[in-house]
């Protein structure tokens, strides 16, 4: 029996890419149909076909019917905020070593690209608690959470600032903040983070990066600190013709992760030798 997973269903999210790779995000709903430029497509045509199939519009063009993957939803999906791009959330849960079980307090929820990313990864058994101070920005991003995902049991959403509530959470295994001053956090997020853990910012500029971390340099409880940011360059490969694409997605944020130590209090007072008695 065919595993009705397979198959798109009524309600389901579809991506359509045209022949020209335009992309198109939509709801199949039955007796519905898509519209554009390149004519229509009656959804029940798509409803109960194979994912990755091939359909035709009235007008006899091409496009490729498919699951959208998280990277093509999140480029896709409303926007309340800017997204953070896939190349950095790649970058972001690696990185941050973000496992199956992991506990994560995250700040600055945007449309919730980063929060999906995280939810995915630390499955059931793990949590996530995301600060969002702008509660329009965090009825989109559950809006787009809720869409691609359902129902979800591992996210806790604070209404509020992180500077007002951080220091009553229970210890948390990473902390990754995107907002504009992160280092006015670096002792209250170090609180709650357990030793060992791993402390990440995104920042848009350069200045707001040096500043993070010679602040997380002068804080004895954060050791090796680095700061890196990530260009995406697409080839083109058709036949004999080998080139980069003209356009890239190059720079869009730096991203910055620390270690979460434990200090040392003061230097271990030298050994004082007594003198040996004279025979």
């Amino acid at each position: 029996m065919a595993d009705v997973r397979l198959k798109f269903q009524d309600g389901e999210q579809v991506l359509l890419v045209d022949q020209r790779g335009k992309r198109h995000l939509i709801f199949l709903r039955k007796s519905e149909a898509f519209h554009s430029d390149r004519g229509w497509i009656s959804h029940d045509a798509i409803i109960g076909q194979p994912k990755g199939t091939l359909v035709r519009s009235s007008l006899g063009l091409r496009y490729l019917a498919l699951r959208p993957t998280l990277a093509e939803y999140v480029l896709e999906m409303p926007r309340g905020a800017q997204v953070i791009y896939p190349k950095d959330l790649a970058m972001i849960l690696f990185w941050a070593d973000i496992y199956p079980g992991c506990r994560v307090l995250e700040a600055g929820m945007g449309s919730g690209a980063l929060t999906l990313a995280l939810l995915r990864a630390v499955g059931a058994e793990g949590r996530v608690v995301s600060y969002e101070s702008r509660e329009e920005f965090a009825r989109r991003a559950l809006a787009n959470i809720h869409t691609r995902m359902g129902e979800v049991t591992n996210l806790v959403v604070r209404f509020t600032a992180i500077e007002d509530g951080v220091r009553d959470e229970e210890p948390v295994d990473r902390v990754l903040l995107d907002l504009p001053e992160p280092w006015k956090l670096v002792e209250a997020v170090a609180a709650v983070l357990r030793p060992g853990g791993i402390f990440l910012s995104y920042l848009p500029t350069i200045i707001q990066s040096h500043q993070l971390v010679e602040t997380l340099r002068r804080c004895p409880a954060f050791s090796l600190i680095e700061t890196f940011e990530t260009l995406f360059r697409p080839w083109n490969i058709d036949g004999q013709s080998v080139r980069p694409f003209h356009r890239m997605v190059a720079h869009t944020g730096f991203i910055t992760v620390a270690r979460r130590v434990v200090p040392v209090d003061r230097e271990p007072a030298p050994a004082v030798v007594e003198p040996a008695e004279p025979e």
